[in-house]
């Protein structure tokens, strides 16, 4: 636990710092001090479902979510030290990067959330791609957008505002319509500039379906933001959203809103060029932060940005570890009810993923095919989770955690540049 007495003196330097993360599987409100030293957390859980064809969230746990986490947050604090927190040096928002958020002029949502998981937008992907000689995966902000308007899907007519989930955060608590440049990059392409790309808008904006919608796309694009830049202060409105007990102070300086990738290098350090990280999490994801823009387009490259607008290429897969954690939960449902105490072995999950050491040097005899949802990269847009055995092998445990820990990796390997 951090130590009681820093605490106390980060208070009186109003050196605490507040960080919200919506993940795809967990809302975290962590309060920090000036050192990036963890103070404490508040979690609340959630996850995506599957509804009249899309992956999306019920967004009336979206604020509930918020709320919770920021309430478990606070006390959590006061357990540990004594102490209630009401005030922050600054506050960031990171969430889920792509997928879309549509509203009209009165920021009413349009059509319920589509995350990065669809993979409906193949029309739209390859399209645009060749369009601009530049690749836009399934997964971005625009190409959800473009395959909707191809589809003449009624809600398109009124859209006036089209943005990422960290970036809607941010407007609920500050009243401003900005987003961090690595959230943007999943939005549409930026550039040099730290800006969207002014040449693909042009061509956006010339497509005749754009034109019938009498748009500019860049008009209903959130601005773009990058690192150490102050994006907005919390309002009283937001610190009521956020802090249902009326306790939080209104005006804390706010930080442009990332995107989880951004997240990621920032938390491993590899924000500077030449750097790279591999991020394992619901999705699976490499990058490498580049010292130049790549000179031609690669279809399993993604341009994404660092939150300080270094090009970052990265590489993606849809699924990462959700259809092992199905797997796991099973295992710890078991235990649950034959009263295992697995305390002693660092937890269920600690014993699992150690029990595969013992099949390292056989054959798994299991193939695991973990595509809960579409996997572009790999030309498969449905998913259908399936485990395949090899009748001749003895299955056993540690056989079957250690296909299941391949099957994460599988997808990123095939895919090396």
């Amino acid at each position: 636990m951090y130590d009681k007495d820093l605490f106390l003196e980060k208070v009186k330097e109003n050196n605490i710092y507040l960080g919200i993360e919506l993940g795809s599987t967990r809302i975290k409100a962590i309060a920090i001090d000036n050192r990036a030293k963890i103070i404490s957390n508040g979690i609340y859980e959630w996850k995506s479902n599957f509804e009249n064809g899309y992956w999306t969230y019920d967004f009336d746990l979206l604020i509930k979510g918020l709320q919770s986490s920021f309430k478990n947050l606070k006390e959590n604090i006061f357990k540990d030290y004594g102490y209630k927190i009401s005030n922050f040096k600054a506050i960031g928002i990171s969430a889920m990067m792509h997928g879309l958020l549509a509203f009209d002029k009165n920021m009413n949502l349009l059509t319920p959330f589509r995350t990065w998981r669809n993979t409906n937008t193949d029309k739209a992907s390859l399209f645009l791609s060749e369009l601009y000689e530049y690749n836009i995966p399934h997964r971005w902000s625009f190409a959800h957008f473009y395959e909707a308007i191809l589809n003449k899907e009624n809600f398109v007519k009124d859209v006036d505002y089209i943005c990422t989930l960290s970036s809607y955060i941010h407007y609920l608590l500050t009243g401003k319509k900005v987003v961090g440049i690595g959230d943007a990059s999943g939005i549409f392409p930026v550039d040099d500039s730290l800006n969207y790309n002014k040449d693909f808008l042009k061509k956006t904006n010339d497509l005749d379906e754009i034109k019938n919608l009498g748009i500019k796309l860049q008009d209903i694009l959130p601005k773009v933001m990058v690192a150490g830049e102050c994006a907005g202060k919390l309002t009283e409105k937001g610190a009521k959203i956020l802090d249902v007990d009326g306790d939080l102070k209104a005006s804390i300086n706010f930080c442009p809103p990332e995107g989880d990738a951004g997240t990621g290098m920032i938390a491993t350090n590899t924000i500077r060029e030449n750097t790279g990280n591999i991020s394992i999490g619901t999705s699976i994801f490499s990058m490498i932060v580049l010292d130049h823009q790549l000179e031609k387009y690669y279809k399993e490259i993604d341009l994404v940005t660092t939150p300080d607008g270094k090009p970052v290429a990265m590489v993606h897969c849809n699924n990462g570890t959700a259809d092992f954690d199905a797997w796991l939960n099973i295992f710890k449902e078991f235990a649950l009810d034959l009263k295992i105490d697995f305390s002693e072995k660092g937890g269920i999950y600690s014993y699992l993923f150690n029990k595969a050491l013992e099949a390292v040097d056989d054959e798994c005899g299991f193939t695991i095919f973990n595509y809960l949802s579409g996997e572009p990269i790999n030309k498969v847009l449905d998913g259908l989770p399936m485990i395949i055995r090899d009748k001749s092998n003895t299955p056993s445990l540690s056989k079957f955690i250690l296909a299941n820990l391949y099957s994460i990796m599988a997808s990123i390997a095939i895919n090396k540049v």
